[in-house]
């Protein structure tokens, strides 16, 4: 029986894209759905997110029982789980964008603003860059050397650095993915990385941690 992935659906992702390039990289039941029942029978979990760390973590607990279930799938059920750009962000224990906002608290660290003091840098760090693997014992294996597609003002600073999976470089080091045991968070956007992202997307669907 073909997998369900649960693409979750609280109104601040492209989830049409993500949904595609998962297809694409050999999903055959990709879930759009914020319904607690599906996530917590799904065999993989993708959370977008794109915008304001603050209006994605607000949105994503407006949903009635969404974040238990995902905590519950995730945590209990060992399902893999993979966070795209500011779902990437939100397993943070908080964003300080437009104030301290709560994240997931599911990997230490916080969400802070790009800075940068050289001018010829721009802010927000968009387009393609360099993804360098960092010696990891989780998700690392799921992230190759290659170019993907950034865009985020904001970064990911974890509280322990055996949580980096990856870096990319902007003016100074970013991270480019954070990883441990069944968690897999990339900036980058793998629907918008062409080959490079498609292939990351079916390591992870492949993805038995």
């Amino acid at each position: 029986m073909a997998e369900t992935i649960a693409l979750i659906d609280y109104g601040a992702g492209n989830l049409r894209s993500v949904a595609n390039a998962l297809r694409v990289a050999g999903a055959e039941h990709v879930e759009i759905t914020a319904d607690v029942n599906v996530v917590r029978a799904a065999d993989r979990i993708v959370l977008p997110g794109v915008g304001a760390f603050k209006a994605c973590a607000e949105a994503l607990n407006a949903v009635p029982g969404l974040v238990a279930a995902m905590e519950e799938r995730v945590h209990i059920g060992g399902a893999p789980f993979l966070g795209i750009c500011v779902g990437m962000q939100l397993l943070a224990d908080q964003g300080v964008e437009h104030g301290i906002t709560p994240g997931l608290g599911w990997i230490a660290g916080e969400v802070r603003a790009i800075e940068c003091t050289d001018r010829a840098i721009k802010i927000p760090h968009m387009g393609w860059n360099d993804v360098s693997p960092m010696p990891h014992t989780d998700g690392a294996s799921l992230i190759e050397p290659g170019e993907a597609y950034f865009l985020h003002s904001y970064h990911f600073v974890p509280d322990h650095g055996a949580n980096i999976a990856a870096m990319t470089d902007h003016g100074g080091g970013l991270i480019a993915a954070v990883a441990r045991d069944n968690l897999l968070g990339v900036q980058f956007h793998p629907e918008k990385s062409q080959g490079y992202g498609l292939a990351m997307l079916t390591r992870f669907l492949e993805w038995k941690p």
